[in-house]
């Protein structure tokens, strides 16, 4: 059976789901939530994504995400498979940590709030805690709505204070943002609007319209996607190939420079650390672009740039201007 294709464009909103093989309780420990927090940390600055709202469960994980470039099949294949690496590698096991593909619905930018009290309910459904005392429970992007200095800066909460009542990012807000998760939890009527029972279902989330539009402003794109005229793999190449000729231009590099100069130039080495940390660029990918002779040799200069990077400033805050 071929797969369903994934809808990629710049400023795409999405729900993301996904659970544990066999729904397993792959985050049963506190500190497998947060090792993966920690990835989801990662593939954020790299993709730039934007978290309108998180929840990570037992066996499964929520997350509304937007997409600046049409990147969510790049930083999916990043975020997934790198924790799933760094979990088997620390329990010595091998074998697929999430059960078959990841779901990825498309939301209305109209519908971002509602998604997001969908998530944040998520521990309140499972009976783990009662929505009074929900920011209490850490694995919730609730609590980071409730303590800003907790909040990284892909994450914004402004779409789930505005649904629920244009209500101000202050402590009076989050106060009333409670009482209105407390209110919706009673009001059937008001979560069959919101459409509850839908939101982690279909391949769209929101009006007839809206996914009226997607069709009609994608056919052409998703008719040569199946025909296998180009796809997510081929796009990624292309952004990263952006970027890096970006990155270049900066430091004032030709292309011919790549092959010219020393595998291990410190001006490569800082090219290399800034495309690992701003982009989801593989080490083949950039070994052979670089032309750094090894993937060893790579990840060796990149982590002494990163434990390291006053013999690359110089390089490193042009660059850092360059990747904005």
């Amino acid at each position: 059976m071929s797969r369903k294709l994934r809808l990629e464009y710049a400023g795409a909103i999405y729900h993301v789901i996904s659970r544990g093989n066999y729904r397993a309780d792959v985050f049963r420990s506190d500190k497998t939530k947060a090792a993966f927090l920690r990835c989801l940390d990662e593939v954020c600055q790299k993709a730039d994504w934007i978290v309108h709202a998180w929840a990570m469960m037992s066996n499964h994980y929520h997350l509304c995400l937007e997409t600046p470039q049409p990147n969510l099949v790049e930083g999916m294949q990043w975020l997934q498979g790198t924790f799933a690496v760094r979990f088997n590698r620390l329990r010595n096991e091998r074998g697929h940590l999430f059960q078959g593909r990841y779901q990825a619905l498309l939301v209305d930018p109209e519908a971002v709030g509602a998604v997001c009290h969908y998530i944040h309910f998520n521990p309140v459904r499972a009976h783990l805690i009662p929505v009074d005392r929900l920011g209490e429970w850490r694995w919730t992007s609730f609590a980071w709505m409730i303590a800003p200095p907790a909040r990284p800066d892909w994450y914004q909460p402004d779409e789930a204070l505005r649904h629920a009542g244009d209500l101000a990012d202050n402590p009076a807000g989050w106060r009333r943002y409670l009482e209105y998760l407390r209110w919706l939890q009673t009001e059937e009527s008001e979560q069959k609007r919101l459409e509850f029972n839908r939101l982690a279902k279909d391949w769209a989330i929101g009006s007839g319209e809206f996914k009226h539009a997607l069709l009609e402003k994608h056919r052409d794109w998703a008719v040569s996607l199946a025909r296998g005229d180009t796809g997510p793999r081929e796009l990624s190449r292309t952004l990263w190939e952006t970027r890096l000729q970006r990155l270049l231009a900066a430091l004032g590099k030709a292309p011919a420079a790549v092959a010219a100069e020393p595998k291990g130039a410190p001006w490569k080495v800082a090219v290399a650390a800034t495309m690992k940390a701003t982009t989801t660029a593989s080490n083949p990918w950039l070994t052979r672009h670089l032309q750094m002779g090894s993937l060893f040799r790579l990840c060796r200069l990149v982590r002494a740039c990163r434990e390291n990077p006053q013999p690359y400033r110089a390089f490193l805050q042009k660059l850092a201007r360059a990747a904005q």
